[in-house]
């Protein structure tokens, strides 16, 4: 019998580079131009402040991007675990070691930089939880004592980022977890459990919120109540995008923040600042080019031959779209503020380092969507 010839890693990650979806990377690359634009743009039109920290961090997410689409699928299917485990022990060391930045623990010191590790636990928990479901038949996701180990993989993270506090990142944890579970083929009525009791159990939820989050929703409810302290932000952010009209009023000539009526124009409220500057049609402009983004992601998700790959797809999809909804929806005023930021616009190493990561578990998805994987079971 003669021995199966092994191929070279360097000439696999050159076949895997030329087979990229480079239309997809165009469109990535396109969205990370359009937010280092912002960014000169909050900055007065210099790059020094937030463009060009903001595009070294592009830059390194880019290649990591890369890398991550390259690599050979089963790996990602083999250390799924010990990356969620890792980013696990890294973010309940935040509880103990991490730094207070806006009145929140929330990040940690890591090789001379400040990250955001629930950012990164959104990336484990897909990873995870694609994993599990992998593993698994039909037959057997549909039964209740399956359901427990991916709720625990959920609810732990969830409750440590509720911990920092940050209500946002755990929601959206929470989120993306539950649409994968739903495309892995758990059944809609333990949904429908979910959301029933989270609706009796809202207002005791009320008494469990934060005095500022408590504000938040009473600032939702009526924004004229405290025009100069809670409502300030909304009101502000209002305004820009109201003032905007169609076309915008021009590249570095927005009024609210040019003239900075508006607090976190670069993080949270960077849309406001691009509708105010680039009208209804900018605005429009960079929701459709999210949804191509998604639409793309939910092609791979049906194409793909192995559960893994098409759960990985689903997760990255709901991960980007849940981000875009609620910032959208928070900075016009139709939600509770939330300090959720937008992807690859929004200042941010944590958030644009993972947004990058994640990209790249969707374009290892397609590359690999007609490929079969698989790993030992219990394998880590």
């Amino acid at each position: 019998m003669t021995p199966r010839k092994k191929t070279a890693l360097p000439a696999v990650f050159h076949d895997a580079f030329n087979q990229l979806n480079w239309f997809l990377i165009g469109l990535i690359a396109i969205l990370g131009i359009g937010g280092l634009a912002m960014m000169i743009s909050v900055g007065g039109g210099g790059i020094r402040e937030y463009a060009l920290p903001q595009a070294l961090r592009f830059l390194l997410g880019f290649a990591l991007m890369l890398g991550l689409g390259m690599l050979p699928m089963h790996w990602l299917l083999r250390y799924a675990y010990v990356f969620y485990f890792l980013c696990l022990a890294v973010l309940a060391g935040v509880d103990v070691i991490g730094h207070i930045g806006m009145g929140a623990q929330r990040w940690i010191k890591i090789g001379g930089m400040n990250l955001q590790p629930s950012e990164f636990m959104k990336l484990a928990v897909i990873l995870a939880l694609a994993r599990y479901y992998h593993m698994l038949r039909l037959e057997d996701v549909r039964r209740f004592v399956t359901l427990i180990p991916p709720v625990l993989m959920l609810l732990i993270p969830a409750a440590l980022i509720l911990r920092q506090p940050n209500l946002g990142t755990a929601t959206i944890t929470l989120l993306v977890g539950a649409a994968m579970m739903c495309m892995a083929g758990v059944q809609w009525r333990y949904f429908i459990g979910v959301a029933l009791a989270a609706g009796a159990g809202a207002p005791l939820a009320w008494h469990f919120l934060h005095d500022y989050q408590k504000k938040r929703v009473l600032t939702f409810l009526d924004p004229e109540a405290d025009p100069l302290g809670a409502g300030y932000n909304i009101i502000q952010s209002m305004i820009a995008v109201g003032s905007g009209g169609l076309f915008g009023k021009g590249f570095l000539q927005g009024s609210q923040s040019q003239l900075n009526f508006l607090p976190e124009k670069h993080t949270d409220f960077i849309f406001t600042v691009l509708a105010e500057e680039w009208g209804f049609i900018g605005g429009v402009s960079l929701l459709l080019m999210y949804a191509l983004l998604m639409a793309y992601g939910w092609r791979v998700a049906l194409s793909s031959r192995s559960s893994f790959g098409s759960l990985l797809a689903v997760g990255v999809i709901m991960l980007i779209f849940v981000h875009v909804m609620i910032n959208v929806a928070m900075v016009m005023g139709m939600i509770p503020v939330v300090g959720v930021p937008l992807p690859f616009l929004s200042y941010g190493g944590s958030i644009m380092l993972s947004t990058l990561l994640a990209m790249g578990l969707l374009l290892n998805a397609d590359l690999h969507r007609n490929a079969q994987v698989s790993v030992r079971p219990g394998f880590i």
